[in-house]
């Protein structure tokens, strides 16, 4: 099959998200900083998912508190992936990479969005939009 749902989180702690960088040898988007997740099993919860997927790339659990963004898009390999972004807040706070990522580093939501892999960007401002919104002072 030609086509995957994936789960990304959005771990935001003191106004600052999480970013992971991708290993150099990636396949896809190496060396790109992106945030935790990945492809649902068949059949498998998104929230379900999502914790499983965060927790095999950064070692942290996380709660999940609001759904961001919702897309479909092809691949340069011709993959269709439907993804769907969640705000959540880390649980525990020690980070243990996956093999697939080289670096982890807390930014405020400016400077992640000027290093993060592009994809991610309009997230950033569905993010941003939402905490502006909310009236809280911190995420």
């Amino acid at each position: 099959m030609n086509w995957t749902i994936s789960v990304k989180s959005f771990i935001v702690k003191d106004n600052k998200l999480l970013l992971i960088k991708r290993r150099p040898n990636d396949p896809n988007a190496p060396s790109a900083w992106e945030i935790p997740g990945g492809r649902l099993s068949i059949g498998e919860d998104p929230h379900t998912g999502l914790k499983r997927e965060t927790k095999e790339e950064t070692g942290i659990d996380i709660e999940i508190k609001n759904p961001l963004t919702v897309r479909h898009f092809t691949r340069h390999d011709n993959q269709k992936i439907t993804m769907i972004t969640f705000l959540c807040k880390p649980i525990s706070q020690s980070i243990i990479l996956s093999e697939e990522h080289t670096e982890h580093l807390w930014l405020s939501l400016d400077q992640a969005h000027s290093i993060i892999w592009p994809d991610f960007q309009k997230d950033i401002n569905v993010l941003k939009e939402l905490f502006s919104d909310s009236g809280e002072k911190t995420l």
